[in-house]
């Protein structure tokens, strides 16, 4: 099965590669850039150290999670198929239409909300104060899905519990829902806190993947491991442009889809643990933004001088490739970490 699984991969890295330059063109045309920004944070404070560091990156195209979102949607619809037809045989840990339902529910919605914003702040659509949607309205947005794909993996699925290194599995019942909601809206965040710099959250989303790509190849998982192949493969093509100095960026789109999609996957394998110490990067960077937020609020003071933690790196003098490539080595050791907590 690795033999089919390496050769969906290549396929899917080749035809991402083909079509995303001429991609990469359309939204030049469609005029789909990044416009030079004056953000805010979640209180609503300008964020002027943010603006200044990175207002080079201004007239870059945004889209390109909306391009491996599509595409890996697509090819799963025919490939799948194909391989019941050649008469691949499929082993799963759940219904699969079932476990599909849910893969692709989350890949799709997040990404359409992502989208949704996207187009709200390139094109002027919302003239509210702040860029794109409100804070508050995407954030209730969500939680609505995550609490729906929550209610799918406890009356589907049947997953009412997690499994936590050295105490076992621990069974939660109906608190599975807000439990998994919780989860899936923190590693929504998460991800679109880490996208700040060329090549951060995609090298990191990668080697986050390859680690559950092996966890499911041990459980069994085709479903799973044919969808994690195709993005792998797709994702390698979209970071080759996304590197420093970007030709694309993910977008909100490609950000919220891949944060709630992670953190979906790691759901279905069961290992909570694995997937908070994989994403440790995702983790520590949302974590950073959460208390410099929380001690505003309370304090009515910063506690560093700005976040998230790679933009206060940056803020500090260290250069752009240096930071992401320290980040993407950080990343590899928790990913061995999180697979070696998996399997004892």
């Amino acid at each position: 099965m690795m033999a089919l699984y390496l050769g969906l991969l290549l396929f899917s890295f080749s035809l991402t590669s083909i079509l995303i330059v001429p991609y990469i063109n359309l939204l030049y045309r469609l005029k789909f850039l990044r416009k030079i920004q004056k953000t805010k944070d979640f209180l609503g404070n300008r964020t002027p150290i943010f603006d200044r560091l990175h207002q080079v990156k201004a007239g870059t195209p945004v889209g390109g999670g909306v391009l491996t979102i599509f595409l890996v949607f697509f090819l799963y619809l025919i490939l799948f198929p194909a391989l019941k037809i050649l008469g691949v045989y499929i082993t799963a840990l759940y219904p699969i239409n079932e476990e599909l339902n849910i893969i692709f529910f989350t890949f799709i919605s997040f990404g359409l909300l992502g989208l949704y914003d996207d187009l709200m702040k390139f094109f002027g659509l919302a003239k509210i104060g702040v860029f794109g949607l409100r804070m508050r309205h995407k954030f209730i947005i969500q939680w609505i899905l995550a609490l729906i794909i929550g209610l799918l993996l406890y009356q589907n699925l049947k997953i009412d519990f997690i499994y936590i290194p050295f105490l076992n599995v621990i069974n939660l019942g109906w608190l599975f829902i807000p439990f998994s909601a919780l989860v899936i809206v923190s590693f929504t965040n998460a991800f679109n806190i880490t996208d700040g710099l060329d090549g951060l959250a995609a090298g990191l989303n990668l080697i986050c993947l390859f680690a559950f790509w092996l966890l499911s190849y041990t459980t069994l998982d085709t479903p799973l491991s044919v969808f994690l192949a195709l993005w792998i493969g797709s994702l390698i093509a979209f970071l080759y442009f996304n590197v420093y100095p970007a030709r694309i960026f993910l977008g909100d789109g490609g950000a919220l889809s891949f944060g709630a999609t992670m953190a979906v996957v790691g759901l279905l394998i069961g290992k909570l643990a694995p997937l908070i110490v994989i994403g440790g990067i995702f983790v520590i960077e949302a974590f950073s933004s959460m208390v410099q937020i929380l001690a505003k609020k309370f304090l009515g003071r910063k506690i560093f001088k700005v976040a998230p933690f790679h933009l206060w790196l940056q803020n500090e003098g260290w250069e752009e490739p240096k930071i992401v490539m320290r980040a993407w080595l950080a990343g590899i050791i928790l990913a061995i970490f999180g697979i070696w907590l998996a399997v004892i």
